[in-house]
């Protein structure tokens, strides 16, 4: 699967808390980052290239990193998800999405690629960014969860 990211600029996070982190893989310039905390989601959507329908992929921060932890996506095309492993599980939404969970995949390092077709889209909690607007096309962003 692609994955395409990036967030705003939160200033500061409280006691304890830690933060996710956004940063170009190569110069180390931070992008943004979010407080976050052990078990906190977040999203990135885009629209497939082929099929033209959206792909979301959900990301869970843990002490040890950052893990993928399920795919909703309305067809099927290069890159998506087409046989189960061990442990995950097929479900559909009542809008015919088709929900892939228990991926329970680290990445380590989480590096990806804005993409230069279609908009990605990070959320976060309330917050949603286009992410052509913060990094600009083709620009690669290194996630990493820094616990409190």
């Amino acid at each position: 699967m692609f994955f395409i990211a990036a967030a705003l600029f939160l200033p500061g996070c409280s006691a304890g808390e830690g933060e996710l982190v956004l940063s170009d893989p190569a110069t180390g310039e931070v992008y943004a980052s979010y407080p976050a905390q052990e078990g906190d989601e977040f999203s990135v959507e885009f629209i497939h290239s082929v099929n033209k329908s959206p792909v979301r992929d959900y990301y869970q921060c843990r002490a040890d990193g950052i893990w993928n932890t399920r795919c909703v996506y309305y067809g099927f095309g290069a890159g998506v998800e087409e046989i189960l492993l061990e442990g995950e599980t097929l479900s559909y939404g009542e809008d015919g999405e088709m929900i892939v969970s228990n991926i329970d995949n680290r990445l380590d390092p989480m590096i990806l690629v804005v993409g230069t077709i279609s908009d990605h889209t990070f959320r976060m909690g309330e917050e949603t960014v286009s992410l052509r607007d913060l990094c600009g096309r083709s620009s690669k962003v290194l996630f990493t969860y820094q616990p409190g």
